[in-house]
């Protein structure tokens, strides 16, 4: 993993889910394949593999780089900006 420049302006402690599960997906009574955080604000938000992709549309949206995996056994984190896994 790359030591990614974004990671130092995360606040730290890093952020509590906002919800369990993706809120867009269940508005729009989809299910999530894999659940991504925001580490900026704690949004929970649906893989690219989800139909609506809405972790990325939270990125797309709001420029939040960096996001964790909150799948059970998962750590790793990606940047969005600069597109890799970060340490």
């Amino acid at each position: 993993m790359i030591e990614c420049p974004h990671r130092a302006e995360l606040p730290r402690p890093e952020p509590e889910p906002l919800s369990e599960t993706c809120p867009e997906c269940a508005a729009l009574g989809s299910h999530p394949v894999q659940l991504r955080m925001c580490l900026v604000c704690g949004h929970v938000g649906c893989c690219d593999s989800s139909p609506y992709r809405h972790a990325t549309a939270h990125f797309e949206e709001t420029g939040h780089a960096v996001m964790r995996s909150v799948e059970p056994g998962e750590s790793w984190r990606w940047c969005y900006v600069d597109r890799h896994l970060v340490s």
